[in-house]
């Protein structure tokens, strides 16, 4: 069974917010929802060095969001993604205090999707049907595309049309998509060659979105 993960080199990613434009296109979520590039540089003004690290869900093993919800909405499925069931969701916000990564977000009326899908509706007032209007939501690893491009024979991560929408929209390549149980997918390649890391490993949420920095160790 695949478990999907994802890897980003912070070394490539130039802070462009192409991945979250990317993102809530394909979803239909406003932009900077379920993906946000954060300036996590120092200096000031013109000084500034710049670190630009994405965050969205990090799709843990054992993730804090599903131990406090009441309703058993989130769930972790058994290729890794931790995903939400949009009927049983009652958009209590307990998972969106949980996660430590900030990953969940309500969409409610005045938030409506991206400008393209509101455009493309009849009505301005008319959601996309795959916008879920007052329950939790956040970056799934678009698993309809993984799902779509599996049943037609491709691998994620390796063909464009099985790849989350992030990763083919980044414009410095810095995301990588792939399946962690294979040896040969993308994202075991790059750890073998690379230094990965999680974000607060302390929480032993075990994420799958690793990260990728050595310009602080070449600076040593």
């Amino acid at each position: 069974m695949a478990r999907w993960a994802m890897i980003i080199n912070l070394d490539r990613c130039i802070g462009c917010g192409a991945c979250a434009v990317a993102c809530g296109m394909h979803n239909h979520v406003d932009s900077n929802s379920w993906r946000r590039v954060f300036d996590c540089g120092s200096g000031p003004g013109p000084d500034r060095v710049h670190l630009y690290v994405p965050m969205s869900c990090m799709h843990c093993a054992d993730p804090p969001c599903h131990k406090v919800c009441p309703t058993t909405a989130t769930y972790v499925r058994s290729d890794g993604i931790v995903d939400i069931d949009p009927e049983k969701c009652i958009g209590c916000g307990y998972c969106m205090v949980a996660c430590p990564y900030l990953a969940r977000v309500i969409l409610y009326q005045n938030e409506t999707a991206s400008e393209q899908a509101r455009m493309a509706s009849d009505n301005e007032n008319t959601l996309p049907e795959n916008t879920y209007l007052g329950v939790c939501t956040k970056c799934n690893f678009c698993r309809d595309r993984v799902e779509h491009g599996m049943s037609a024979g491709l691998v994620p991560g390796v063909d464009k049309e099985a790849t989350p929408a992030c990763v083919i929209n980044c414009t410095s390549e810095a995301l990588t998509f792939g399946d962690i149980e294979d040896a040969d997918s993308p994202v075991r390649r790059l750890m073998a060659e690379s230094k990965v890391c999680t974000l607060q490993p302390e929480l032993n949420t075990n994420p799958h979105l690793f990260y990728i920095h050595t310009l602080e160790e070449d600076e040593k």
